[in-house]
């Protein structure tokens, strides 16, 4: 019997022995960055180390995790730190105590890094799935990575994927708003972002002065869009609205999420196969843009906007209003849609002067609608003009213009303006 005692004890001593032999190859492996070495005998070693006592798992785990973590197997990598994780602390050895906090950064650092790597090179597929991992890692701390994982979805053109991940994070009611510190340079004048650190050791310094904390915008109103056309991508329409709809509950005064409602609603009504829908949603979109005007009164494209709704609805004063509205603001497109605008009379007035007669009746009418066709042309080409004095080279309004010279038989400003059309066209 004892000799049955002796040859276990034995046994398990050699086991021991083996054990601690192994570690100590694996770990000069890694210190040599040898780590696909390092990996092989991790693998040959496997089945005798993990059945072995918990702090030789422990360092076992430590040496997995470091490793995958240096040959891109990020999966394997925070497979083996979440098994080091369930082992009690008080058993790890120095070594694995002392870089065990470490290891926490380094894993959900390092796949980030290659998730940036990934967007870069325009491999969105890999960094979203990469992103995931580092937010798995630790959900509350790494909640932005799911918004770029989300976001690096869309760029693959993943919708379903995208689609999951925002829902999460607006059901997190996730912003990504973050405080950010400035202070000005007495010496320069110059105010500069810095981080809180700084912030906490300069505001005080007299070198410096209006220290100030602000804060980045919401990532809110871009979350909920992106949720909303997506929905509009997939057909579902009801759905698309309310989402907009709820977020617009959280903030009522909040203008991009106002605008963002205005174009779900553009959306449906451009996509819809309904006529009726597509009034509705256009009706909707001209109400959610007079509120916006409302709210920003000095923002040339709202006008412009609501200069093309009316337009499209054939309330041309309406239009004409608007336009010049947005072109008060020197949004050059205002001045354009004006002018088209004004032009639109013109049509009407070919179309009359198309359909007369030749009595002396007719002709009067005729050079009477001739006379006010000419009007329009002379109004519109101020207003062209002052477009180009906004856009210089805006192809559309040099074309417009040297038409509207032809009409009135201004050589001159006609070849002028042709020679500049070519030349920006390259021909």
């Amino acid at each position: 019997m004892r000799a049955i005692l002796f040859t276990t004890l034995l046994l398990f001593s050699l086991s021991v022995q083996s054990q601690k032999k192994e570690l100590r190859k694996i770990d000069k492996l890694v210190l040599g960055s040898f780590f696909i070495e390092a990996k092989d005998e991790l693998e040959t070693s496997k089945t005798l180390i993990l059945a072995s006592e918990d702090k030789y798992r422990a360092q076992y785990y430590f040496y997995d995790a470091k490793v995958n973590l240096e040959l891109k197997f990020y999966e394997n990598a925070i497979s083996s730190f979440l098994q080091l994780s369930s082992i009690s602390k008080s058993v790890y050895p120095t070594k694995v105590e002392q870089e065990y906090e470490n290891l926490i950064i380094t894993i959900p650092n390092t796949i980030v890094s290659s998730a940036v790597n990934d967007n870069k090179s325009g491999n969105f597929l890999d960094a979203s799935k990469k992103l995931i991992m580092a937010y798995e890692f630790d959900t509350d701390k790494y909640i932005d990575y799911l918004y770029f994982a989300a976001e690096s979805s869309v760029s693959a053109q993943d919708f379903d994927t995208a689609l999951k991940y925002y829902l999460i994070l607006k059901e997190k009611g996730y912003t990504g708003i973050v405080k950010e510190y400035f202070i000005t340079e007495n010496e320069t004048g110059n105010e500069i972002k810095i981080n809180e650190t700084e912030y906490n050791l300069l505001k005080s310094n007299k070198d410096y002065s209006n220290p100030r904390v602000g804060q980045t915008e919401s990532r809110l109103p871009g979350i909920v869009k992106n949720i909303a056309v997506i929905y509009v991508q997939k057909g579902e329409f009801i759905i698309a609205e309310k989402a907009v709809q709820d977020a617009r509950k959280l903030q009522p005064n909040d203008l991009g999420l106002l605008l963002t409602e205005g174009n779900i609603y553009l959306r449906i009504s451009n996509e819809s196969d309904n006529e009726n829908d597509r009034l509705l949603y256009v009706e909707k979109f001209k109400n959610v843009m007079e509120k916006a005007v409302q709210m920003d009164p000095e923002n040339g494209l709202l006008y412009f906007n609501l200069g093309i709704i009316f337009s499209d609805q054939g309330d041309l004063d309406s239009a004409e209003k608007y336009f010049r509205k947005s072109a008060e603001f020197n949004y050059n497109r205002g001045y354009l849609g004006l002018a088209e605008t004004l032009l639109d009379e013109e049509k009407l007035l070919v179309e009359e002067m198309n359909s007369l007669g030749t009595s002396k009746k007719d002709n009067e009418k005729y050079d009477e609608l001739l006379k006010r066709k000419e009007q329009i042309y002379l109004e519109v080409v101020p207003i062209l003009e002052k477009s180009l004095t906004v856009e210089p080279d805006d192809l559309d309004v040099l074309k417009l213009l040297r038409n509207i010279y032809g009409q009135l038989g201004n050589t001159e400003m006609f070849s002028k303006l042709k020679a500049k059309i070519e030349e920006l066209q390259g021909n």
